[in-house]
């Protein structure tokens, strides 16, 4: 068990979970913007933090579902990296920063794009060292890619939190008790994306099935008659199956640091001890009794202080620190 201690009046894992959104200063980084052509005539809009001085190595940086560059925990990872020498990236995955020019949208196994932005950054900057994060969607993103790449040599290293590592399992615990208005916050704000996708491309109402959609209480019913149509899964079975990171732990070969807690309302305990018992010699895991879904708020509300984003950003660095040691020794 990794050592972090909530505030005493923040050791439930809702208040953990929804508190680190609540108490964080105004923005940590200030972005400057790129809109990047992807190959399917897309587009992914990217967001790039970056210190006075040369850069001693870039990091890619990924949300979670129906997030942002503007997520808080994107800026407090952002903040401390580029304090450590580093810029970073941010990528808005498809529909999170603006509408995108294809009758699709983003989804938890999406790697292409991924891909597509890591190779890109590592053509500009063939002397820097990549690093990338991901939180929750976006770790599951991550994880995917290290696992589809074994033997890689574009990121030297990477964490990721909150990964929920298996999607249906995470998606059965989300449909009972007071976490179904987790789902009732997301679904409001996807099935608006949908309802506005159908009605500028006509094409993709031959696709989702919109009144399922549109009357869908979990993430589900919402896979089958939106994203798994839309993505080329024939359901939301097959998309989950396809697209969980835990079948690809065991091909992971670049070193890893995965951070989770125990009362993630976002996933069942037994995922995780799944997650490790498969998981390659390159995977470490971090995990913590207590913090939530990407929360792990230390500190009291007037000096609140981030252990996960703290810790993950010291880990990517002492990774860079140690590879440039390497190279001079």
């Amino acid at each position: 068990m990794s050592e972090f201690t909530p505030w005493k009046w923040l050791g439930n894992p809702h208040a953990q979970t929804l508190w680190g959104r609540l108490v964080r200063p105004g923005p940590l980084v200030s972005w400057r913007r790129e809109i990047i052509d992807l190959p399917d005539g897309d587009e992914l809009v990217l967001d790039l933090a970056a210190g006075e001085s040369a850069p001693l190595f870039h990091a890619v940086l990924l949300h979670g579902l129906e997030g942002s560059s503007d997520s808080a925990y994107i800026h407090g990872v952002a903040s401390r990296l580029v304090r450590a020498g580093g810029t970073a990236t941010a990528v808005n995955f498809r529909s999170c920063a603006r509408p995108n020019r294809r009758p699709r949208f983003y989804h938890s196994g999406e790697t292409g794009d991924f891909d597509f932005v890591v190779r890109t950054l590592a053509t500009r900057a063939p002397h820097l060292p990549l690093v990338a994060f991901g939180a929750s969607l976006g770790g599951n993103v991550l994880l995917k890619w290290l696992g589809e790449h074994p033997g890689q040599r574009l990121i030297l290293a990477a964490a990721t939190i909150s990964v929920p590592y298996d999607l249906a399992a995470g998606a059965r615990h989300l449909e009972t008790g007071v976490r179904r208005l987790y789902v009732y916050r997301f679904l409001r704000t996807l099935k608006a994306k949908t309802r506005e996708l159908v009605r500028r491309f006509p094409e993709a109402a031959s696709i989702v099935a919109l009144d399922d959609a549109m009357r869908a209480r979990t993430f589900r019913e919402f896979d089958d008659a939106a994203t798994a149509p839309l993505h080329g899964f024939k359901d939301a079975a097959d998309y989950y199956a396809r697209s969980s990171s835990i079948g690809y732990l065991a091909r992971i070969d670049t070193p890893v640091l995965c951070v989770n807690s125990l009362d993630d309302p976002f996933l069942p305990g037994d995922v995780l001890e799944r997650a490790r018992s498969v998981a390659s010699p390159s995977v470490e895991f971090a995990i913590t009794r207590s913090g939530g879904h990407v929360g792990f708020v230390a500190g009291p509300p007037w000096r609140p202080a981030f252990w996960a984003e703290e810790t993950i950003a010291r880990w990517l660095t002492e990774r860079v620190a140690a590879a440039a040691s390497r190279i001079v020794a």
